[in-house]
């Protein structure tokens, strides 16, 4: 006992401290959930930051055999554009037919036309 601090101090022998210890719960496995179409789901550790980095709207459920399964959305693929030559009524000339050097425009010549894949 510390008189002049105000407290009181107890010795408390190794096997009490092991009882003490004993009588904790252990601290339950913590649940991670991610949010899909509006709906949540438990997931794994590891799925769960992946999601946080990649975004929840880019996932999608897809059903499964043993339950729904979260997958990423599939990219739209992109729209090409690239431009075609192509004979028109009215359209350009070119010199030793090479397309770099347009010499004027004429009937029943070439005209450039945007395609899009």
């Amino acid at each position: 006992m510390c008189l002049g601090c105000g407290t009181t101090t107890t010795r408390i022998s190794m096997s009490e401290l092991s009882k003490a210890l004993q009588g904790f719960k252990p601290r339950p496995e913590k649940k991670h959930f991610v949010n899909i179409e509006g709906k949540q789901y438990q997931v794994s550790l590891k799925k769960k930051l992946e999601v946080m980095h990649t975004g929840e709207e880019n996932y999608m459920i897809k059903p499964a055999k043993f339950g729904p399964q979260i997958v990423l959305k599939p990219k739209p693929k992109k729209k090409q554009r690239y431009s075609v030559l192509i004979p028109a009524p009215k359209g350009y000339v070119f010199e030793d037919d090479d397309i770099h050097w347009p010499n004027g425009v004429k009937d029943n010549g070439e005209t450039w036309l945007i395609e899009y894949e």
